[in-house]
């Protein structure tokens, strides 16, 4: 059932195990929407959805939790990249979970992934129409500062974009969409606070005076924006999925029985509002 409306996926790293079980559920009852964006890992698990593979979001962050390709110091060392990178995008797709390129190509859904500009220091979204092809766009939304190398991309370097944007929900609103749907990685209570490595991100980005700034500023933009989806949510303008308890997984997080049961909770929210969600977009 295709949904003249937005689906926005935050990011939160091994946090997005409640996103894969919200995924899933959306994949069961065949949801469909008209634009799809995401940021930082909240873009890699919105392939899964456009490719609509289910139970391929969960295998990949449950199964690979502890896979040294997948994210390891050792790579940090070797690539610079914490990240696996090639194993990612490259050994997991076409090797290991085979992707569906194919289905994720013929979505509806115009695919949009949120970065920043190293030199600007400003959000920019970058389209992608295919998975494979464009995977470094993909690879620039989850580049987080000094654990991960700047992506180039048409001369321009990037990293991850929940640094100037998480919650890209003025975007939708910016871009058209009448209706929004969010999937977001932390309760209702949460509130983000002030990045105490700051300093060292002067030195490490010594040359990008405007890029610290925003970082050690995300606090401030993060927690205005939960206040601006509140208001949203109010008037009805926003439909948000989100955890009904604090979640206590870090974004590194490799014990696979806390992110099997934070992804059995995103299933069990998805499904549980399933019918206020379709309410939601079917109302004038």
């Amino acid at each position: 059932m295709l949904n003249d409306a937005a689906l926005i996926f935050e990011g939160g790293g091994m946090r997005g195990a409640y996103t894969a079980g919200v995924i899933d559920a959306l994949i069961e009852n065949d949801m469909e929407f008209t634009s799809c964006y995401g940021v930082s890992s909240g873009a890699c698990h919105a392939t899964t959805y456009l490719s609509k593979q289910f139970g391929r979001a969960r295998r990949i962050i449950v199964d690979y939790a502890k896979d040294k390709r997948y994210f390891s110091f050792n790579s940090l060392l070797k690539t610079g990249n914490m990240f696996g990178i090639e194993f990612i995008f490259k050994t997991l797709t076409h090797e290991l979970d085979l992707y569906d390129f194919e289905t994720a190509k013929n979505n509806p859904a115009k695919f949009y992934v949120g970065v920043i500009n190293i030199k600007t220091a400003e959000s920019e979204y970058l389209q992608i129409k295919d998975v494979d092809a464009e995977y470094k766009k993909l690879a620039a939304t989850m580049a987080l500062p000094i654990i991960s190398r700047p992506v180039k991309i048409d001369g321009k370097k990037y990293l991850d974009g929940g640094i100037v944007d998480s919650l890209p929900l003025e975007r939708s609103i910016y871009d058209g969409n009448k209706k929004t749907v969010m999937v977001l990685t932390q309760d209702v209570t949460y509130r983000k606070k002030f990045n105490f490595l700051t300093p060292f991100f002067f030195i490490w980005y010594l040359f990008h005076p405007k890029l610290v700034m925003r970082i050690g500023t995300r606090h401030i933009r993060y927690n205005k924006a939960l206040e601006i989806i509140a208001e949203h949510e109010k008037t009805g303008d926003v439909f948000v999925i989100r955890p009904k308890k604090p979640v206590n997984i870090k974004r590194l997080e490799v014990n696979k029985e806390k992110i099997e049961a934070l992804y059995q909770d995103g299933y069990r929210d998805g499904i549980e509002l399933m019918p206020k969600l379709k309410a939601y977009l079917a109302s004038e």
